[in-house]
């Protein structure tokens, strides 16, 4: 590789890191207590624990809404939904109105069993932790601003990839030279972790990207794929009388056989229409748990009006959130996701450090050179 073609890809891989550094390191450190999350809420007493009902029959959905009703009296249904690790619990959103903010919901957790209230779910230490990594308290411009770190990110990675090759070309795999200056040291554990962490650094990155245009993909999809499947009921006024959240799980099930409800969406929300009910179908393998199909059902009668599958855009989102902390594999993937993330802020910090070494090396040079009495 040429020389000019070297400083041009240093330069690339320098900028981008160095303006995506603090942000980087904010999203390292707050993801990685969130790749326990489920843990880290039990341990401090924040995790739904269903009551002890072996053989019971859940009861029917509609009991459950009742029960969230009464709690937040005044307030609407949004969603009910089904935890699939854990299918003694469902949760119940409710809020001021159909279309309410996410950030004004309440989210209870039920006994299925019981309909006794379990506690708020989405409260505790862990929210703000995943505020922070998610929009930094600033809504969907701070998602999009740390969607575009993660692009730099990306030109990061691959800048450093392609450096990789002429700066080590003549030393063995894995040669750390201790011998040598601390600051060359220093880029050789830079160079040998991050080509380590290479594959993983740029698969969370992207996947990271990804879920920040969360809101635009659903704005998307609610104007093209939605539109199409509610156009029959363009003019008619909303459901005067909502049908029973029992009938609509079991036409639901009915309209999608071999699925289960992920999680169901009242009239007027922003996953559905303002007619129509829209349950989220979900498959029983690891990979087709992930993999949504909705089905739209008329707000009043329950009637399934369509149902078809989510576009591919939407299939890659539903795919990157749980692949971006870990979420697929159990505890031993979570730890190989800490281990990883961990070892990424190292290369992150030995980044910064080797900038900031390589300036004073600079700094101290010009300091001689203007010292040195002209001959």
């Amino acid at each position: 590789m040429k020389a000019r073609t070297i400083r041009v890809w240093s330069l690339v891989h320098t900028w981008t890191s160095l303006i995506s550094t603090v942000f980087l390191l904010l999203l390292c450190l707050t993801g990685l207590p969130l790749i326990f999350h489920h843990e880290i809420d039990e341990v401090l007493g924040y995790a739904p624990q269903p009551e002890a009902a072996a053989g019971r029959p859940a009861l029917p959905p509609q009991q459950i809404v009742q029960a969230a009703l009464a709690a937040d009296p005044g307030r609407v249904m949004q969603y009910v939904s089904w935890d699939k690790d854990e299918p003694g619990i469902v949760m119940a959103f409710t809020n001021n109105a159909p279309d309410g903010k996410p950030d004004n919901a309440t989210v209870r957790a039920f006994d299925a069993v019981t309909a006794k209230p379990l506690g708020l779910v989405g409260v505790g230490p862990i929210l703000i932790v995943l505020k922070l990594h998610t929009d930094m308290f600033a809504g969907q411009p701070g998602k999009l601003f740390l969607g575009g770190i993660g692009l730099l990110f990306a030109v990061a990675i691959i800048s450093g990839v392609v450096l990789y090759w002429p700066f080590t070309r003549r030393l063995r795999f894995a040669t750390i030279r201790d011998r040598s200056a601390r600051r060359v040291a220093w880029l050789d554990w830079h160079n040998l972790i991050g080509v380590v962490t290479v594959v993983w650094a740029l698969v969370v990155g992207l996947t990271g990207v990804i879920n920040t245009w969360a809101e635009l993909m659903l704005s998307q999809w609610k104007a093209n794929e939605l539109a199409e499947m509610v156009k029959p009921y363009a003019g008619k006024p909303p459901p005067a009388k909502l049908a029973s959240l029992d009938q609509v799980v079991t036409e639901a099930k009915q309209a999608a056989p071999g699925m289960e409800i992920a999680f169901i969406a009242y009239p007027g929300t922003p996953f559905t229409s303002s007619h129509h009910y829209a349950a989220f179908m979900r498959g029983d393998t690891p990979l087709t748990s992930r993999l949504l199909k909705p089905v739209l059902l008329d707000g009043e009668t329950a009637e399934v009006s369509d149902t078809r599958a989510l576009p591919a855009y939407l299939q890659a989102l539903l795919i990157s959130q749980p692949l971006h902390f870990g979420d697929y594999g159990g505890m031993p993937l979570k730890i190989i996701w800490a281990v990883l993330d961990i070892l990424t802020i190292l290369v992150i910090g030995s980044g910064l450090y080797l900038w900031l070494a390589r300036r004073r090396k600079r700094a101290r040079a010009t300091a001689v050179a203007h010292a040195v009495p002209a001959q």
